[in-house]
């Protein structure tokens, strides 16, 4: 993705319609770092802990194995407010 594409994740929920892409308040999120999601964040209001521990396999066309691929997220240790790629998945 160039870096215009880039910018215009940042900041953006992931999952959230064009119209009304920040965050709200009162939610709780997680920041994708790395790979095709880099920058958006993750509305985790209302996860269980081990839910938060399992990490995500999140829909996305702009990973390795276009539409319908995964790109795969973890909590990072130390700072579960960012959330780590890990890889894509078909």
């Amino acid at each position: 993705m160039d870096s215009d594409g880039e910018q215009l994740l940042r900041g953006r929920i992931y999952g959230t319609d064009h119209d009304h892409p920040g965050p709200k308040p009162g939610r709780r999120y997680a920041e994708l770092v790395g790979g095709p999601l880099d920058g958006l964040l993750l509305d985790i209001t209302g996860w269980r802990p081990e839910e938060i521990d399992d990490g995500v396999s999140l829909l996305t066309e702009l990973g390795q194995f276009g539409p319908g691929g995964r790109a795969l997220y973890d909590p990072r240790p130390g700072d579960p407010a960012r959330w780590d790629w890990g890889g894509d998945s078909p």
